[in-house]
């Protein structure tokens, strides 16, 4: 494993290996890379493609957004509240190969205003479900004002997360892609838990009258 972490980083000429709990509380949690095998399994599913725009909440180095940008040739826009680690995202930007397809914002997820065009977004446990409410407000807020389909990624998903996302009468579960086979253990929580916003809000409305 740890050789194709190095084969892709090399690949995609970035920096993304090794965890960092430095700046870690009980609300924003360890910056820990998703593996490039889950990565590459989701690129391979077709639920992103070019023309779709990706936020990665709690991005780190940038390694979501640099790779699936790479497979999948989408835009990708990460954010991430460290400052000490959104530079090395902000250094892997001046050599990576899809540079041109990635931003970063530096700021707090639950401030920042998710912008109209977004229409994928990622989480690996980045943050408590306190602020993962909050979030998820603005992504809402979002979606209110342009309704379209999103669709919601949730690597290794918390018991927590899951039955908070189940309660949100917009979201919708959507599919899974099971990773439990890509490490030892067997895993239940090895996965990518799909959720979906609907895609007609007049719809969604008149479904729910």
């Amino acid at each position: 494993m740890e050789i194709n972490e190095a084969r892709w980083d090399k690949l995609l000429r970035i920096q993304t290996t090794g965890r960092d709990d430095s700046h870690a509380d009980q609300y924003r949690y360890p910056y820990e890379p998703t593996p490039y095998s889950v990565l590459e399994r989701l690129a391979n599913e077709g639920f992103i493609r070019k023309e779709n725009v990706l936020l990665d909440y709690g991005c780190g180095k940038g390694r979501v957004d640099f790779f699936l940008s790479y497979e999948t040739r989408c835009r990708s826009v990460g954010i991430e509240y460290d400052e000490r680690i959104y530079e090395r995202a902000v250094e892997n930007q001046k050599t990576a190969v899809s540079a041109g397809r990635v931003s970063f914002v530096l700021t707090s997820a639950e401030n920042y205003i998710v912008p109209e065009i977004v229409d994928r977004i990622y989480f690996f446990n980045p943050f408590s479900l306190e602020i993962l409410q909050k979030v998820f407000s603005k992504i809402l807020d979002s979606y209110y004002k342009k309704p379209r389909s999103i669709l919601l990624f949730f690597y290794y998903p918390s018991d927590e997360y899951i039955s908070y996302l189940m309660m949100v009468e917009e979201l919708m579960f959507y599919d899974e892609i099971e990773c439990k086979d890509l490490f030892p253990g067997n895993n239940s929580r090895e996965k990518i838990v799909i959720f979906k916003l609907q895609a007609d809000y007049k719809e969604f409305i008149s479904n729910n009258l």
